[in-house]
């Protein structure tokens, strides 16, 4: 599982209705393995605990002045909350009770317990926003086709902070590489000043070495280098007219990136509050009554 390759769980919003709908649906799908195998859960968390660790490093390292998007504050303020609830979930998730769990054969990934993928469902068409009322209606709609043991039921809290870390790394993940070409419009615009101030005949070489390289065509690095443009020497149009016309190469403009890179920002910002306000919701949902409202046994 490439963590780079992985888009945060948000996809399309449902309601209620939908929901039930998606939980029989998954329901029909899910396919159990008859064997155990090796829970790749307790790994994966230690994975996202590096990012998450890396990216709160290297943030704290941006030099003032800097720009930080609101996702990323949202990160380096609540660094603390995500650190405890990752050392919670490694104590709560011990290699022997994990093993026990009926794991899926269906799946990208090998092993994955069939109560992980029906969490990452909910939060996925949730926007990572908890609601114990819609988690305990998904899980009723998905036991109407199959049921779930009592000991699936009691990891759902495990399973939930395990999939808002994920979510959170994965967030996370994608703010470094903006930042990465941020840095990298940033330094591009600071030759092309030195340049205009030197000597301005001689833009159009800093430009044609821009051209040489593989440049980056991410929303972040066109938003950066447009907007570090725009308060620089109006000499510096070249360097626009060339983004423009490279854009243009790969079907782009940057009306285009730039907008899309406000509603990444924007989406992001949402996941993140999210996720963290969730986190904090597990410690208050009474799970006890959650499960057995659930356990078909304790209905019997």
């Amino acid at each position: 599982m490439n963590s780079t390759e992985m888009a945060p769980l948000r996809r399309e919003l449902f309601s209620g209705e939908q929901l039930t709908r998606h939980a029989r649906s998954i329901a029909v799908h899910h396919r159990l393995g008859t064997t155990h195998r090796a829970n790749p859960l307790l790994d994966r968390l230690s994975a996202n605990e590096e990012i998450l660790r890396e990216f709160n490093r290297t943030t704290l390292d941006v030099p003032a002045g800097r720009h930080i998007t609101p996702a990323a504050e949202w990160l380096l303020d609540n660094f603390y909350l995500i650190e405890e609830q990752i050392q919670m979930a490694r104590r709560h998730l011990p290699r022997s009770y994990s093993r026990e769990l009926p794991c899926l054969i269906n799946t990208t990934l090998p092993g994955l317990p069939r109560v992980y993928d029906i969490v990452i469902e909910v939060l996925s068409h949730t926007d990572a926003q908890l609601d114990a009322d819609s988690m305990t209606a998904f899980i009723q709609s998905y036991q109407t086709v199959e049921s779930l043991h009592l000991g699936e039921l009691w990891a759902v809290p495990i399973m939930l902070r395990l999939g808002l870390i994920e979510n959170l790394q994965r967030i996370a993940t994608r703010l470094m590489a903006a930042r990465i070409d941020r840095d990298h419009a940033d330094e591009w615009v600071k030759r092309l000043q030195q340049m205009a101030e030197k000597n301005p005949s001689h833009l159009v070489v800093v430009v044609a070495d821009m051209a040489k390289c593989d440049l980056p065509v991410s929303s972040a690095f066109v938003a950066a280098f447009t907007e570090q443009l725009s308060r620089h020497s109006p000499v510096l149009h070249l360097a626009r007219t060339w983004i423009e016309q490279h854009l243009a190469a790969h079907g782009l403009s940057i009306e285009q990136l730039v907008h899309q890179e406000n509603q990444n920002q924007a989406a992001n910002q949402i996941s993140v509050s999210h996720s963290i306000t969730s986190l904090r919701q597990l410690t208050v949902i009474d799970w006890k009554d959650f499960v057995e409202s659930l356990s078909q046994v304790e209905a019997t």
